[in-house]
């Protein structure tokens, strides 16, 4: 990370988030396709969630993304979640890193779509594209997941099923009602039809303007010093919790916890005396 540090920051790294079914994958090939019409050099990042029982993943976002497989402009990494809620891996950020440094215009990093957990993008993200589509009942979805707070691009897939139109007008009126400070980007709204690989122009073009507009307005830096402090807090509470686990066997964590379980302590005491030790 220190020898690839100096090289990164160049990248445009575009998260795609949505719930499952929506045609995440498919979409992701289609823009990817786009994005090298234009001369771009694509990274992909696939995270695919892993399985609770055996802890596998299909990692199965290669398969749908066959077409790209011999283009040299374009290099495709499946990521098991490992359990990791928020849709995306542990080591998602690293290996953002490794894609940036090596001089991909474009990162495109596709979450596993858990739901109203998948908010966690718009972290590592300069622009986070939700992908909506009709009859899921993904308005509503939307709505109660945060997910219109961190949206910088709508999408509706399969705009060519019926109540496509609704769902645009239910989402847009959700927009209008939301609060946005004075300057604030406006999302806009786009259509496609993943499979027939229409609407992606429009779609490759509001991620273009929203990323000058990041440039513009110094939106861009204030997102990565964000993502920065946020990845430097990880990997310092990771460390803290290996040391913690330590202590803990040092200073007998299970007679703390008994303790806490049989009333005779509270777990911020019993906290304080894992701290204490830590510190000695």
């Amino acid at each position: 990370m220190a020898a690839l540090a100096p090289y990164a920051g160049h990248a445009h790294v575009v998260g795609l988030t949505g719930s499952p079914g929506v045609g995440k994958s498919t979409a992701t090939s289609a823009l990817v396709r786009v994005l090298r019409a234009e001369g771009k050099r694509v990274g992909v990042l696939a995270v695919d969630p892993s399985s609770p029982f055996s802890g596998g993943a299909l990692l199965g976002d290669r398969v749908r993304m066959g077409d790209h497989s011999l283009d040299e402009g374009v290099y495709i990494r499946s990521m098991a979640s490992r359990g990791h809620l928020g849709g995306l891996a542990w080591t998602t950020p690293q290996a953002l890193r490794v894609l940036d440094a090596a001089g991909f215009d474009v990162v495109l990093v596709e979450t596993v779509g858990v739901g109203q957990s998948e908010v966690e993008v718009a972290g590592l993200a300069d622009t986070t594209v939700v992908l909506l589509a009709p009859g899921m009942g993904d308005g509503i979805q939307a709505a109660k997941a945060g997910i219109l707070e961190i949206g910088d691009v709508f999408v509706v897939n399969k705009a060519d099923r019926e109540g496509a139109d609704q769902t645009r007008r239910d989402l847009r009126s959700m927009i209008n009602l939301s609060e946005r400070r004075d300057g604030a980007w406006k999302p806009p709204i786009v259509s496609t039809v993943a499979r027939a690989g229409t609407g992606f122009d429009e779609l490759a073009a509001s991620l273009a303007e929203h990323r000058a507009w990041l440039g513009e307005t110094g939106e861009l830096t204030r997102r990565r010093v964000k993502r920065a402090r946020d990845e430097i807090e990880a990997i310092a509470l990771t460390a803290l919790r290996t040391r913690w686990g330590q202590v803990g066997r040092n200073a007998d964590l299970d007679d703390l916890a008994a303790s806490v379980a049989a009333g005779e302590s509270d777990p911020y005491a019993a906290a304080d005396r894992l701290l204490a030790g830590l510190e000695t």
